[in-house]
Parts: C-alpha cells; sequence; structure tokens
C-alpha cells in the first residue's frame, strides 16, 4: 500500500513540475511577445526619436568605430522623402520587397550556394530584416542576433505596411560616419532636400547602404562611381514595371 501511494506521489509532483514549466514556458513568452509588439506598435504611428545603432554609435559608431559627438538624423514623413531614393534602395537591396513576407528565400539559397562554391558568405537581408537590425539591435554578427533579427522581422511584417516598412528604413539606415536617414544624408552630402533627390543623387545614396564604413556617397571611389551607375540603370529599367507601379501604389496610401 505504502508502494502506490509512494507512486502516487511522484506522479504528482511529475504533474506539478511539468505545469509549472509549461506556465513559465508560456510566461516567457508571453513577456517576449509584448516587449517585441509593444515598440512596435508604437513606431507604427510615431517616428523613432533614436535607434539601436544610432545609440551604439555614441560609443562606437559602426561606420568608424570612434564615438559620435552629435549623431545626425531627421525624421521625415514618406512624402518628403524622392520616390528616386525609395526606388534606388530597393533595386540595389532587395528587388523582392513587395513580394515576400520579411525573408527572401531566393536570395539566401543563392548566397548558400555561392558560399558552398567560394567559401565567402555574402549578406541575403532584405530591407524588413534591416530594418529590425538597425532599429532594436547591434551592429555585430552573432547567431543570438541573427535569431532575434529573424523574430523581430517576422512581427514588423505582420504589424506594419510595406509602406511604413520603407519610410522608417529610409529615416534611419546609415548613410555614412555619425549619419542616418534621408533627411540628413541629403543635406550634408547634396545641400539639399530628400524630396529634391535626382535620380543620379539617389543611386549614389543607395551605394554606401552596404558599407557606410567604406563608401562615401560624397566622394565616390571608382566601385562606388561603377556601383551607382548599376542602380542608375536598374531604377531605370524597373520604373515602369512592377517595382515602380508598386512604389507609386504605395505613395498614394495612407499609412
Amino acid at each position: 500500500m505504502s508502494r502506490a501511494k509512494s507512486r502516487a506521489r511522484s506522479r504528482t509532483r511529475k504533474h506539478r513540475l511539468i505545469r509549472a514549466f509549461a506556465i513559465g514556458t508560456a510566461l516567457i513568452l508571453l513577456l517576449a511577445i509584448a516587449a517585441t509588439t509593444v515598440p512596435i506598435l508604437l513606431f507604427a504611428s510615431i517616428a523613432p526619436p533614436t535607434t539601436a545603432f544610432m545609440l551604439a554609435s555614441r560609443f562606437s559608431d559602426p561606420a568608424t568605430g570612434q564615438p559620435c559627438d552629435v549623431v545626425d538624423y531627421e525624421w521625415l514623413d514618406f512624402e518628403r522623402i524622392s520616390l528616386d531614393l525609395g526606388l534606388a534602395v530597393i533595386v540595389a537591396e532587395d528587388q523582392r520587397f513587395f513580394e515576400h513576407a520579411g525573408f527572401d528565400l531566393n536570395a539566401i539559397t543563392q548566397a548558400l550556394s555561392e558560399h558552398t562554391d567560394s567559401g565567402r558568405l555574402r549578406g541575403a537581408s532584405t530591407i524588413s530584416q534591416q530594418l529590425a537590425k538597425n532599429l532594436f539591435l547591434w551592429p555585430s554578427r552573432s547567431l543570438t542576433r541573427k535569431g532575434l533579427e529573424i523574430w523581430f522581422t517576422a512581427w514588423l511584417e505582420r504589424l506594419w505596411s510595406k509602406r511604413r516598412i520603407l519610410e522608417v528604413y529610409l529615416n534611419i539606415a546609415q548613410f555614412g560616419p555619425c549619419l542616418f536617414g534621408a533627411g540628413a544624408a541629403s543635406d550634408r552630402t547634396f545641400n539639399t532636400e530628400a524630396i529634391a533627390l535626382s535620380p543620379h543623387e539617389a543611386a549614389l545614396l543607395a551605394t554606401v547602404l552596404p558599407s557606410p564604413n567604406h563608401l562615401r556617397a560624397h566622394d565616390p571611389g571608382p566601385y562606388a562611381r561603377e556601383r551607382s551607375v548599376e542602380i542608375l540603370e536598374m531604377m531605370n529599367w524597373h520604373r515602369d514595371k512592377a517595382i515602380g507601379t508598386h512604389l507609386s501604389r504605395i505613395a498614394s496610401e495612407e499609412n
């Protein structure tokens, strides 16, 4: 009889532990979802006052490794940014932006294939992934950061429109040392407003996005000049096709 009671108590303890583990896991998941969705929902309608990358720049700017005394950043609503810059960034960084839900599986597959052939691993991040990283995370590469990037990207795509994703990205992307967003970049680089950027200027700004620590839109070297010409050609090609059509459509929408 005592053995039966002992087994019963053991089963009861086991069930309690399983229940406690399940409840704890559920609470952690709920807290993680809340910690993710609250700032995303908040920034769905208001301009981010700063970003993780801007805060990091105060200590070590991703473009130079040196601390920024002043972070140059000015928020502009979507209609105050040239559509040419949006077009340049999309054709240069993420041509399937309007087709995917945050992740370009074709680009990922191609990057992995190139890594197998050459040993080099190039980036395959979408605009949505870059937004998640710049807004909420940190510059250095790690599996932890990549996992969080995937998590935040999925929620951004679920809770924001493509227009809002592009609008915020154009405003917080780093275009040079201590230089963030289309407004500040247009003023410092070309002494003009973002809405007045020419296609060539837009292409130059898009050129530096993958590597603002090495490339400069105001003083482009041979590679930057060649790449900006390629981007300009892609802009002309896509302007009247699907990408240009989608871009014009979201420009006419309310956020």
